[in-house]
């Protein structure tokens, strides 16, 4: 594609990670879905080719490619599935990222070379039964004895935080001593020490083949190093990190909606009723335009927030239009391609029938687009 932003190495990365997404996932996608299986070898093979710390340091074990690489490569991966993007996505930006931006030095060397392997996944625990949107309302603690951080309270909805290539999280939780006020910090635990349970959550509708989890601390434990950034700080670090988070989201979002585009497409040329293509329809021929259009914005837009993210510019307010936007078109498009594969589109031996699910979590996670409209509110001064 021509495009101001992107390079010949831009390129070529989408090409091989495409070549990836259509020989390895794609044939297993459907039966991995079916089953809710999140499968530990696919992972592993996605962090041979790369995909694990695309934008760490290579003294890290990452790839120190920039932050239009990483996009490039989840709207790729999300093309063909969203469950698997959703696993390299939120171990790149929610996972590993906070522990290099915020972490110290002894945090990253022990941490990272691990984590950039695809042998390992690390989780970034918020949510949790009566923290959603409002995180201010986690219940989650944990308080300092005998340099040890005891942490109680639960997590939910939490992805790569319950399979066994999972090998810890970044846990926000109050630290306060004081039972009236509340201080929020960002704890690492360690799964081989902590001493935390986890659950995998199965029933979903949405990203099947990803594994999501309830993490439930009793009594858990982490070092008193093993605090990210400074005491008091994490909600902070939250917050920034959330910012980078929605870029890939809304790379989730173009993925999905490019996959149902052209899927939708190539049905209509290949379906024939009344004696021709339903694309030669001018009904069906403007679905497929209107979809082309917002697909052409959606990724303009995404790439020039990664531009200004990769430049050191404030991204955020960028971040959350990214994420609202690609998240309400991939919503369109895939309704969209669903009616114009009719009945075929309504069962799960079709693709579109899985898009058709996965893309309901968009404007859900990582903030849900009734509080992106707030944040886009505040950015605007209204």
């Amino acid at each position: 594609m021509h495009h101001p932003l992107i390079s010949e190495n831009h390129s070529k990365l989408r090409s091989k990670i495409r070549e990836f997404a259509l020989n390895e996932i794609k044939p297993i996608a459907q039966k991995l879905d079916e089953n809710a299986e999140f499968s530990v070898e696919l992972t592993k093979k996605m962090g041979k080719l790369g995909l694990f710390g695309i934008t760490i340091p290579e003294e890290y074990g990452g790839k120190n490619l920039d932050t239009l690489s990483f996009i490039i490569a989840v709207e790729e991966i999300a093309r063909v599935d969203s469950s698997q993007a959703a696993t390299i996505a939120a171990h790149n930006s929610l996972g590993i990222a906070p522990i290099y931006n915020y972490g110290t030095t002894e945090q990253k060397q022990r941490l990272l070379p691990k984590l950039t392997t695809g042998n390992h996944v690390w989780a970034f625990g918020i949510t949790e039964p009566n923290a959603g949107s409002d995180a201010k309302a986690i219940e989650t603690t944990a308080h300092l004895k005998n340099d040890q951080w005891i942490v109680n309270g639960q997590k939910v909805f939490i992805t790569n935080s319950a399979s066994e290539l999972s090998m810890g999280v970044t846990l926000l939780a109050n630290t306060s001593n004081d039972i009236n006020q509340k201080e929020f910090s960002a704890i690492l635990l360690e799964r081989e020490f902590a001493n935390y349970k986890a659950e995998s959550i199965n029933n979903k509708m949405i990203w099947r083949a990803a594994d999501t989890g309830r993490l439930v601390f009793h009594n858990s434990t982490a070092p008193k190093e093993n605090i990210l950034g400074e005491r008091g700080k994490g909600m902070r670090i939250m917050l920034e990190t959330l910012d980078s988070g929605r870029l890939s989201i809304a790379a989730i979002g173009l993925g999905l909606a490019q996959g149902a585009f052209d899927m939708a497409r190539e049905y209509a040329q290949q379906r024939k009723q009344f004696g021709q293509s339903l694309s030669k329809f001018q009904a069906i021929s403007n679905k497929l335009v209107d979809m082309d259009i917002k697909l052409e914005l959606a990724r303009n837009y995404l790439y020039y927030s990664c531009w200004l993210k990769d430049n050191n510019l404030p991204f955020g307010k960028q971040a959350a239009i990214s994420k609202l936007y690609t998240s309400e078109i991939a919503k369109e498009i895939a309704d969209e391609a669903v009616q114009i594969f009719g009945a075929y589109g309504l069962f799960k031996d079709n693709d579109i029938e899985r898009f058709y699910r996965d893309q309901r979590i968009l404007r859900i996670g990582e903030g849900t687009s009734e509080v992106l409209n707030m944040v886009i509110a505040r950015h605007l001064e209204i």
